[in-house]
């Protein structure tokens, strides 16, 4: 690339896009700090000083039968994680309201298997219903593969935001996941974006795909219009197939998060499993292309406290009030 960085910034918020076939080999070689600092300034243009905090209740954990390696929920691994079945309501809801005190900007309910169909259905659409009525906090879902009168069912509820990874590349997906395709994933990404959700969909690093494949995936993500982008680094869970994978390198995640803002310099890139990996359990992140993140607990692994992370945003002169 003959343009430095700085340049390339200048660029972006001047309204370049990068687009797939352009080389973004320059990504893999430029130093850590220039992109830092140029991922900085794109977030402080687009984003400002806000960062968003969602957080998520594991609804109905275990027995999926999607075959996804990295996953503790599938039925295939023995992961020893606790399966239950769709949650009370009343859990629900005051799960919710307690992050809602906690000063959480969004609440999702995510559930195991390939799509939530039936009485659960019907069970997480009362319950959306009365923390839509009684509650003030942004609701997100992320149920699997549903068809588009769910979506429109969802939508009347009053769920705003719908979440739907690609997890990675067309072309590495079928290495980590053969009980469903990648285009399954897309065509449920466009159909939730046509009923008006807001869609959230990112992916995970560290899984044994290439830099090209990551960067095919954040090319991917702009192409779709995505606007909430979460990067989980791999925590390998004993019993799935990914087990013995090493973990990635803070150096590594942090240049993955960069890259994803120059290539997606409007979208929330948000942290998510692995923010205990990067430095300060990811508060750098947020000053150099991190605009949201997970807060509280993850599904299946353990997370940072809102009260914490609320604590950070105070140290960092950043802020989740709209």
């Amino acid at each position: 690339m003959t343009t430095t960085i700085p340049e390339l910034t200048q660029k972006i918020i001047d309204g370049f896009r990068f687009k797939r076939g352009d080389d973004l080999s320059f990504f893999l070689t430029a130093p850590l700090a220039e992109l830092q600092q140029g991922a900085h300034e794109l977030q402080e243009h687009f984003c400002g000083k806000h960062i968003d905090f969602c957080t998520i209740l594991n609804g109905r954990s275990g027995r999926c039968g999607e075959n996804c390696k990295y996953c503790a929920q599938a039925a295939c691994h023995s992961t020893g994680i606790d399966e239950y079945d769709f949650l009370p309501k009343e859990e629900i809801i005051a799960n919710a309201k307690a992050n809602q005190d906690a000063g959480a900007n969004r609440f999702a309910i995510v559930t195991s298997g390939r799509a939530l169909k039936g009485r659960d259905f019907e069970k997480a659409l009362d319950a959306y219903r009365e923390m839509k009525e009684t509650l003030t906090i942004d609701l997100c879902a992320s149920h699997g593969l549903l068809d588009e009168e769910q979506f429109q069912a969802l939508h009347d509820a009053g769920v705003t935001s719908y979440h739907h990874n690609i997890e990675t590349s067309r072309r590495f997906f079928p290495e980590i996941c053969t009980s469903h395709t990648y285009e399954d994933r897309i065509h449920t990404i466009k159909i939730a974006q046509k009923a008006g959700f807001c869609v959230c969909s990112g992916g995970i690093i560290g899984m044994g795909e290439t830099w090209e494949d990551r960067l095919d995936m954040a090319i991917s993500l702009a192409e779709l219009g995505i606007e909430s982008i979460p990067i989980n680094a791999l925590m390998p869970i004993p019993g799935t197939e990914l087990a013995d994978r090493p973990q990635l390198s803070g150096d590594e995640i942090l240049r993955t998060i960069a890259i994803f803002r120059f290539i997606n310099p409007a979208a929330n890139i948000r942290l998510a499993a692995g923010r205990k990996l990067l430095p300060q359990n990811g508060e750098t992140a947020f000053l150099t292309g991190a605009s949201a993140s997970i807060t509280g607990n993850m599904l299946t692994t353990s997370g940072t406290t809102i009260k914490e992370d609320m604590q950070m945003l105070g140290r960092i002169g950043m802020t989740n009030q709209n």
